[in-house]
């Protein structure tokens, strides 16, 4: 219960605290390079995952950080529970937005970050704005931007990672950008499986080799979104027979 307590006034603690880096962030230079714009921006999101996993008392293992090709990627992760993000923010250098529902959009100062980072909120509810939203994250994956998707479309809690959903591979399809497989196991340990307390746990993330535009070009979402999801599969048997 006390780490849990920790966790919970530390996030609304922090984002208080960040609101004077908030404003700051938006009033950036405009000619400022993107790279640099981009490093800005995730510096404080990273600083708080990184304090608020360590709260939990978790240990991460990242490995394939240099898989990770340079310019523009598309992140496609399993969703095993809520705590997938600060742990992806933590663990991957290269500045990412994500895909969200809309309903997180009425968070404040929260919402006003991930606006900050390129995040795009989805209504899942409305294929019209849905179908926007795709095509909001297609320009800013050409524009140079990454972004990250689950598409399983919800949180596994630890159970067998569900079929992907391709709708997000879209993303993908139309902007040419390689797409980068990532495996997350352990982050359920820490909150759903107990009660939706906080404990710790031993977390892995596996970034595997990327899938590149020539690779995929001539398959349909469905394909992709299958390919995806198999090579997140293997990377963790893998792993488990390397171990």
């Amino acid at each position: 219960m006390l780490r849990l307590i920790a966790c919970f006034l530390y996030m609304g603690g922090y984002l208080v605290w960040s609101m004077p880096k908030l404003s700051k962030v938006k009033k950036l230079p405009a000619d400022l390079e993107l790279g640099e714009r981009k490093r800005r921006i995730f510096e404080t999101p990273k600083n708080w995952s990184k304090t608020f996993l360590a709260l939990t008392g978790s240990q991460v293992e990242v490995q394939g950080l240099n898989n990770i090709p340079k310019g523009p990627v598309l992140f496609a992760s399993n969703h095993e529970g809520d705590f997938d993000i600060p742990v992806l923010i933590g663990a991957i250098d290269k500045p990412f937005g994500f895909i969200s529902k809309i309903e997180v959009k009425k968070v404040p100062i929260l919402s006003s970050w991930m606006e900050a980072i390129d995040c795009i909120f989805i209504d899942r509810k409305n294929r019209e704005k849905a179908a926007d939203s795709i095509f909001t994250g297609v320009d800013l994956l050409t524009k140079g931007n990454s972004l990250l998707i689950f598409p399983e479309g919800t949180r596994s809690k630890g159970g067998p990672v569900g079929r992907f959903k391709a709708g997000g591979f879209r993303l993908a399809k139309d902007s040419g950008v390689p797409i980068v497989p990532i495996s997350v196991t352990g982050t359920a340990d820490v909150f759903e499986k107990n009660g939706r307390l906080v404990k710790p746990a031993k977390i892995k993330v596996i970034i595997s080799e990327p899938i590149y535009s020539w690779q995929y070009k001539d398959k349909d979402l469905i394909a992709i979104a299958d390919d995806v999801r198999d090579k997140i599969l293997r990377s963790r048997d893998e792993k488990r027979i390397a171990s």
